[in-house]
């Protein structure tokens, strides 16, 4: 089995936060390979199908965390604990990522923190080495403005880049789910390219 977490803030005042873009992206994984509704189970919202690889389905658990953002670790724990999974091989996590440009994917193995709590919370419960999606929402430009904002919600401009990188990051799930992590991060960004700029220089008008 597969468990790809999505993390992000419950709640409807949340939901077009920059925080949740991985939520958005687990929604849009679920939509497009028929995932049924989700239901509550290990401290979040579940849904269980299966993506389809050319070799054969792949069994896939959805998971939101209901714990909020920062304590997303206690969810994604309990169910690893709970099927008998190996991090390291077994768990996707998708995230927004402030040092990434608007609309950059980049797949990462294992690491640091990076100062992104939600990932701190998991690695206390399953240690560090878990398969990363970073979904790139850029920098304020100021390490003071970022809390605000990573809690601010997506512009309407923003959907021009938002919107094709979700649905790249569903049509190219197969090859996540056979564990072929660089093909997958080429593929999303071939589907949906974005410029390879510096966050912060470009949230300064650099």
């Amino acid at each position: 089995m597969l468990l790809i977490a999505g993390l992000g803030n419950p709640g409807p005042t949340h939901a077009k936060n920059r925080h949740n873009i991985g939520f958005m992206a687990v929604d849009e994984i679920a939509r497009r390979w028929g995932f049924p509704a989700a239901r509550s189970r290990f401290q979040a919202q579940v849904s269980e199908g299966a993506i389809d690889t050319p070799q054969g389905p792949v069994r896939t658990l959805i998971l939101k965390p209901q714990t909020y953002y920062n304590e997303s670790g206690r969810s994604v724990g309990e169910a690893l604990k709970f099927f008998k999974l190996d991090p390291a091989t077994d768990l996707v996590v998708f995230y927004d990522e402030i040092d990434l440009a608007p609309g950059r994917f980049r797949m990462k193995a294992g690491g640091g923190a990076a100062g992104n709590n939600g990932v701190r919370s998991i690695t206390s419960q399953v240690g560090p080495h878990f398969r990363r999606a970073r979904l790139g929402t850029g920098h304020p430009g100021d390490k003071a403005l970022v809390h605000s904002h990573v809690l601010s919600d997506f512009h309407k401009a923003d959907l021009a880049w938002v919107t094709p990188l979700l649905e790249a990051c569903a049509d190219a799930a197969p090859l996540l789910a056979v564990g072929e992590d660089e093909k997958y991060q080429a593929e999303v960004m071939r589907l949906a390219p974005a410029e390879k700029l510096d966050p912060r220089k470009l949230a300064r008008g650099e």
